[in-house]
């Protein structure tokens, strides 16, 4: 999958595919401004990816303190508070549908 598949199924689909990973889903869904199934689907993927898109809903809630936790447990750094949220997402959706995609 691209990031312009990604871009494209936020777009025109009313539902993120059923074979997508949870963190790529909660991705979707934040895309479609669906803050709570986008935090429901990146809590139930206990991967690295999930904690990341955990992390980052969390520090775009405002609870720096939860989404440092899950910066950690994805083993990521927590962005600078003045990182704009569209930044990070573009660069959590271009990460995670270059590793669907297997490269």
């Amino acid at each position: 999958m691209s990031f312009a598949d990604l871009q494209a199924s936020v777009a025109r689909d009313p539902a993120p595919p059923v074979d997508w990973s949870g963190a790529l889903a909660g991705l979707w869904h934040d895309a479609k401004g669906d803050w709570h199934a986008a935090h429901t689907a990146a809590q139930e993927d206990r991967s690295r990816e999930g904690s990341w898109v955990h992390a980052y809903l969390h520090r775009k809630e405002g609870d720096r303190a939860n989404a440092g936790y899950w910066y950690a447990k994805a083993g990521r750094p927590m962005p600078a508070e003045n990182i704009a949220f569209a930044l990070e997402w573009e660069q959590l959706a271009r990460a995670l549908a270059e590793r669907a995609d297997g490269k």
